[in-house]
């Protein structure tokens, strides 16, 4: 399993939202370059941005930062927020992005999603279902920044790519992203029974190595960490099992 680590931007700077709430944001001081040569001398070979502004009003107000970030080639780069037609992810992977990440279109817009990814080919465009269980443990999709609560389950979202070329897929339960108490192991656990083929990335929750350890038990391809690794709550060797460069 590949740990990812995630760069949030509002506004051009690194912050982090506590339970996908806009209201309820720390920014931190440094950089996103900064961060990104940080992750890039700790091992990692991938960064996964989200252009928080993108998200919430589909605007591309960080375009500037991730385009810089872009520019620094020492990681492969995915990005995903606002990206809700072709003209911005075709501007998004011309500047030299790796991969994009589609959230919302992909519940609203999907055959054109289908379409991304026939023309842009199965590596270069991942999905993302940002889920929040229901009383009954079955994770729904929301949209725009966690901000639209759908009726949609994460299981029927998957199914309207039944036949495409999709191959990977980012999974957040918001409740716990920024949260720091552990991964949804169980989500996860249960989104390889029933789409083994998907390489999944787990994110929201992650506060140390044996967390990484039990979503690599859990059969994740994947794992994005935003906050434990912006505050340092991991010891650098004990991620290194996870870093291909380290």
């Amino acid at each position: 399993m590949r740990l990812i680590p995630a760069i949030d931007l509002k506004s051009g700077c690194c912050v982090r939202l506590l339970h996908g709430d806009f209201a309820r944001e720390t920014r931190y001081e440094i950089s996103p370059a900064s961060l990104l040569e940080k992750y890039r001398g700790m091992g990692a070979d991938w960064l996964h941005v989200v252009d928080l502004d993108g998200a919430k009003d589909g605007s591309l107000g960080n375009r500037p930062a991730i385009v810089h970030l872009v520019t620094q080639r020492a990681v492969k780069l995915q990005v995903g927020g606002g990206l809700r037609n072709t003209a911005a992810v075709t501007q998004m992977l011309g500047v030299g992005v790796a991969r994009v990440v589609i959230g919302s279109a992909a519940v609203t817009q999907i055959d054109q999603v289908r379409s991304w990814l026939d023309h842009f080919g199965p590596e270069r465009v991942a999905l993302a279902f940002d889920v929040r269980l229901d009383d009954r443990g079955t994770p729904h999709v929301a949209t725009h920044g966690w901000q639209r609560q759908s009726e949609l389950s994460l299981w029927s979202a998957l199914e309207n790519f039944a036949g495409s070329q999709l191959k990977h897929v980012l999974c957040t339960d918001v409740e716990r992203d920024g949260a720091l108490t552990g991964p949804n192991v169980a989500l996860y656990v249960e989104a390889v029974r029933r789409h083994p083929e998907i390489d999944w990335q787990a994110s929201g929750g992650i506060r140390d190595a044996a967390d990484l350890h039990a979503l690599e038990q859990a059969g994740a391809a994947a794992a994005i960490s935003g906050k434990a690794l912006l505050e340092e709550l991991i010891p650098c060797e004990e991620l290194q099992p996870f870093l291909p460069n380290a």
